[in-house]
């Protein structure tokens, strides 16, 4: 009795795996991010900052970084954190923060590995799905930064469907 039990969950076990669906996720492909890269630059060079871009993918994975003339040597650094946390969260940056300063519990955040909570950091989504972020550095204000990522996804809005 106990083997005819055993069987019988062990065909259970193995059907309902053998049934699950494949995982299938929208991802930034790398075309995708050089053009958001270039948006963004243009746009902050259009206001005269000198900026970095960084791209990553769903998973926070760098696709592209660019850092334009003039751009201070920690740019970089900072848009690739500001893009990791954002695509992380699924959350701008900028929203991060001002949420840390109304919940101070939040605050703890801040010491992820890898976070950078400062504004500048912007998700890419097609529809509700995430599927990187913009992180920006160098402009004279994370508001700044985050208003040349939403600048450059404007640019892109139709190679985001």
């Amino acid at each position: 009795m106990k083997r005819i039990l055993f069987a019988g969950a062990a065909a259970l076990v193995l059907t309902s795996a053998a049934s699950a669906q494949v995982l299938q996720e929208k991802n930034m492909p790398l075309n995708l991010a050089v053009n958001i890269a270039n948006e963004t630059i243009a746009a902050c060079s259009a206001k005269g900052y000198n900026a970095s871009v960084a791209v990553v993918d769903r998973a926070g994975v760098l696709r592209t970084l660019l850092r334009a003339d003039n751009a201070g040597a920690h740019t970089p650094a900072a848009a690739t954190a500001k893009a990791y946390t954002s695509a992380s969260s699924r959350t701008p940056t900028g929203m991060m923060a001002e949420n840390i300063q109304k919940n101070p519990t939040a605050a703890e955040l801040a010491n992820i590995p890898g976070f950078l909570v400062l504004a500048g950091g912007v998700p890419v989504k097609i529809g509700d799905e995430t599927i990187g972020a913009i992180g920006v550095g160098g402009a004279p204000g994370g508001h700044l930064d985050e208003a040349c990522a939403v600048a450059a996804l404007d640019k892109v809005k139709d190679q985001l469907k």
